[in-house]
Formats: C-alpha cells, sequence, structure tokens
C-alpha cells in the first residue's frame, strides 16, 4: 500500500499496490502492521457498505461526537465517487479545511477520516458502492453533521447534487 498524505493531519490516501498478471490483478487493502509503521492506529470494529442508484446522490458530511468519534477507512467498491473530509477538531492546524479524492472501483483508493473529521461524498456515477471499515461501532445518540454546502467550508464538489437526504439538507450553518 502507499500512503499519502493530505493537508488535514491524519488523513491519508491510501492506494492499493496491484499485481497484475493475465488473470486480473491482486493488492493488499488492509494490514495493520502497514498501517501502524504509516503513523496510523486503526483497527476495524465493524464495516458498512453505501449502495448509490443515482449519479450525483450526496451523502453527508456526517460524524460522530467524542467521546465515541468514527475513525474509518472508505472505499468505492463499484463506480466512482468524490469523497470529502472536513477537519473539525478545533486544535488542528488545519481546523474547517476540507480535502477531497475521487475513489473509484478502478482506481482502488481508499481514503482514511481519523476521528473528529465529517465525512461525505458525491456519486460521480449510477450504481455506486461505498465499503466502511470503522474504528467505532456507530453511536445514533452522537450522531452529527454538517451541511454539505456551507460556507464555512466552501467545499468545490464536481457536480451539483440532484439527491439529498432532507436530514442532510437541513443542517443549520457550522459555528466554531
Amino acid at each position: 500500500m502507499i500512503f499519502r498524505a493530505t493537508a488535514i493531519p491524519g488523513v491519508q490516501i491510501v492506494d492499493p499496490e496491484f499485481l497484475r498478471d493475465e488473470r486480473g490483478h491482486f493488492a493488499r487493502t488492509y494490514c495493520a502492521e502497514e498501517f501502524t509503521r504509516a503513523g496510523i492506529a486503526f483497527s476495524t470494529i465493524q464495516c458498512n457498505t453505501s449502495y448509490n442508484a443515482k449519479r450525483g446522490t450526496l451523502r453527508g458530511l456526517h460524524y460522530q461526537a467524542a467521546p465515541a468519534g468514527e475513525p474509518k477507512l472508505v472505499r468505492c467498491v463499484r463506480g466512482a465517487v468524490f469523497d470529502v473530509t472536513v477537519d473539525l477538531r478545533p486544535d488542528s492546524p488545519s481546523y474547517c479545511r476540507w480535502v477531497g479524492a475521487e475513489l473509484s472501483a478502478e482506481n482502488g483508493r481508499a481514503l482514511f477520516i481519523p476521528e473528529g473529521c465529517a465525512h461525505g461524498f458525491v456519486t460521480l456515477t449510477d450504481a455506486s458502492e461505498i465499503f466502511y471499515q470503522m474504528g467505532a461501532a456507530y453511536a445514533p445518540d452522537l450522531a452529527r453533521g454538517v451541511r454539505w454546502n456551507d460556507p464555512a467550508f466552501a467545499i468545490a464538489w464536481p457536480l451539483q447534487p440532484t439527491i439529498i437526504a432532507p436530514r442532510d439538507a437541513a443542517y443549520a450553518d457550522f459555528t466554531s
């Protein structure tokens, strides 16, 4: 695996190293030892999938409040998405900044998102599916979100979303 730091401390792009032959390819997508060597303390507690039928579907921006922050490793296993992380850690040098990456079944790329950051994506193709490895169990009482188009973040989404859950569209303006 190839780990690449982003402009947000702790957020890493994780690219697989494909071994290709006439059958196709093989790639390791998670290895606790390699993550530890890359400075990422992460253990999978639960796994989730998100299937999205239509291009332009937006999910997020979601996070889980302390004391049950949710670190996650996110990968697109079908189709393609533009995946976004927003740093909501007040003591971080990148507080309120965002990074985005295209994740697709073709590129095999994943994004590691530490706790304290919000996460969301917009689908770039029909029939996109996201696979999440979660570092903490879901705690519904601590589920939170910020609005995808909040001017506090000024995210440059690659397309205008056409499908958004009412909850995701209705988050109030972010206040620090």
